[in-house]
């Protein structure tokens, strides 16, 4: 029988408590949609295993049907899909819900996908007995349950994860701002490059590699006759606007640029998007920080910020101006 640790839902309860209106329901149309084709029989047998009397009837007596708040695999089997909408409503993140500690990394591809294999079909009922004991926790603590309070749970918790996704797209956004103003400058040198490389021959006649990664975000190597690299620049790129938010960020940065120190990258430098950064408090937060430049200022021709970072982006590529 294979075991699961059961997600217990407090955070969720504290947002359920402060709720103080209540928005029209859309979230739950696709789980709807599959009970509405459903036998409803074999539902309310899975429903009657899994969850006790006494809380069927409670949620009965709001006007719901069980399956609204209890996953079972009868439901689960129809739309894997809906493994996401209890997730939600349970309050928990993807990183949380599908990484170590619950034991459903298995199940990912379930919501991502809408697939289910063999080995993740054998392992349902166990699944939805965790997961129907977190809903119960959710509901012995909360006065009661409607369909648009729901609706309300889950948009909680997808609230941080579209805005997670955006920042996502701000900061590859802002890498790619980078790299394109790292091949305008060195364009004369470069030997071939594509999307994320860029191979340059400096000076010295040696072959210069400028490429996206993910841990430094840009990663400036020079290639020795013994065939090895030499870790040049490590660049970190926080593209966020959020100025609440960017020290946060820039301890991130500091951590990755401790790892790249280790690594012998000679240089560490950061690029923000927020343009009313105190620097010298930025310097205190990332002391391996060798340099820090604002995006927006650094990719104007012309300006202070671009013509230093130019000046120290040819000098440590080994490219004469």
């Amino acid at each position: 029988m294979i075991s699961f640790r059961t997600p217990l839902p407090d955070l969720q309860i504290t947002f359920y408590n402060r709720l103080t209106e209540l928005r029209d329901i859309f979230l739950l149309d696709a789980l709807l949609a599959v009970v509405a084709d459903a036998d409803v029989e074999l539902l309310d047998l899975q429903l009657k295993t899994l969850v006790s009397k006494k809380v069927i009837r409670k949620v009965a007596s709001w006007g719901l049907r069980g399956e609204i708040v209890f996953p079972v695999p009868y439901i689960l089997k129809k739309s894997p899909y809906l493994l996401g909408y209890y997730r939600l409503l349970l309050g928990f993140s993807q990183k949380e819900f599908y990484g170590k500690s619950y034991g459903f990394n298995r199940f990912k591809a379930m919501e991502e996908k809408g697939i289910i294999k063999p080995f993740q079909e054998a392992s349902l009922e166990p699944l939805c007995k965790v997961l129907c004991q977190s809903s119960e926790y959710l509901l012995e603590r909360v006065a009661k349950l409607s369909k648009s309070a729901v609706h309300e749970l889950t948009l909680l918790t997808l609230g941080p994860q579209l805005r997670g996704g955006v920042l996502n797209i701000f900061g590859t956004r802002a890498t790619e701002k980078v790299f394109d103003l790292i091949k305008t400058i060195v364009d004369p040198t470069i030997v071939s490059s594509n999307p994320r490389m860029i191979h340059l021959r400096n000076a010295a006649g040696r072959m210069v590699r400028v490429e996206f990664a993910s841990d430094p975000d840009i990663c400036i190597r020079e290639e020795l006759p013994s065939g090895s690299f030499r870790n040049l620049v490590a660049i970190e790129i926080k593209g966020g606007r959020d100025i609440s938010n960017i020290h946060n960020r820039i301890g991130e940065a500091e951590k990755s640029h401790q790892k790249a120190r280790k690594e012998g990258f000679v240089e560490c430098w950061t690029m923000v998007g927020v343009t009313g950064l105190d620097m010298e408090l930025a310097k205190r937060e990332s002391p391996s920080t060798d340099r820090f430049y604002r995006i927006d200022e650094m990719t104007k021709p012309g300006s202070p910020e671009f013509r230093d970072f130019r000046e120290h982006l040819l000098a440590r590529v080994g490219v004469r101006d």
